[in-house]
């Protein structure tokens, strides 16, 4: 029995995959609407944190406070074995105290923060990145492998989010220099339209312009279903782990300050995908 906790845009694309796969995952969140939608899918739905336990178990929260939540009534309740995948982005020290926690419960914890979206999630083609205990991690595997066709693991416990961590700092560096180059190009006389099949096709290439440009900006869809917020909520996390560990940034520390900077602009609610197109149009930090 698999179960997922916390049912929101990945977490409910990641249940719709397990549920289309002719699985009978449980789905739970505090959120009564988003279990009656989980039930509605096909999985089961109890009430209480309690009855979600599972012998896989993945979360996919939005902070620490919402996790040490849910460990706290989860874990008596989890038979000895069981596996906790934690898809949330969270700090790396956290996530090995969250593997402490778990091994004193008889569990083990992996961090597997995720990248593809929703519609990576929907369709089985997400990147995870795990930290853990490779023991663990080839337990939860067979469930794995139905959301994730790029199973990483990365080391010890904690190096997920590292991973992670580092990864979206880049994301969010590449969204807003895109963002500023394009900019000029339009300005010099030349659109987007003509200038991201040569970027794409040359070295200034990246997801920035190969994917978000097209499919959630030119296209005016915004629905990429990762917030503004979230993405500041990482790059803060990436410059907290950056000070911690004595590592100095420059132009990436540049770029999360544009985060920071437009939130009035691009507030947390808004799809991530607005703030390079404010750039485009003309914001600056």
């Amino acid at each position: 029995m698999t179960a997922v906790i916390g049912l929101g845009n990945m977490g409910m694309a990641m249940l719709t995959r397990l549920v289309g796969l002719g699985t009978s995952p449980i789905g739970w969140d505090l959120d009564p609407a988003k279990r009656a939608a989980a039930g509605a899918l096909g999985a089961t739905a109890p009430a209480g944190l309690a009855q979600a336990a599972a012998k896989v178990v993945i979360l996919s929260l939005p902070n620490e406070a919402a996790v040490t939540a849910v460990l706290s009534d989860l874990l008596p309740a989890l038979p000895a074995g069981s596996v906790i995948v934690d898809t949330s982005t969270l700090s790396p020290a956290a996530v090995r105290g969250f593997a402490q926690q778990a091994e004193a419960a008889g569990c083990a914890y992996l961090d597997a923060p995720v990248s593809g979206g929703p519609a990576g999630a929907v369709a089985g083609t997400l990147a995870m990145m795990i930290g853990g205990e490779a023991a663990a991690l080839e337990h939860a595997r067979p469930v794995l492998e139905k959301l994730a066709a790029k199973i990483l693991h990365i080391g010890a416990s904690g190096a997920g989010q590292v991973a992670k961590l580092v990864n979206n700092l880049l994301v969010a560096t590449h969204l807003v220099t895109a963002a500023e180059a394009l900019r000029l190009g339009a300005a010099a006389g030349v659109g987007p339209e003509a200038l991201l099949p040569v970027l794409n096709g040359a070295t200034g290439r990246s997801a920035a312009t190969e994917v978000n440009w097209p499919r959630w900006i030119a296209s005016g869809t915004f629905d990429s279903g990762f917030s503004a917020g979230l993405m500041r909520k990482d790059v803060r996390l990436a410059l907290a782990m950056a000070a911690e560990a004595g590592a100095p940034l420059d132009a990436t520390a540049r770029a999360a300050a544009a985060w920071e900077a437009l939130s009035a602009t691009v507030p947390d609610s808004d799809d991530f995908n607005r703030l390079p197109a404010a750039i485009f149009e003309g914001a600056t930090p």
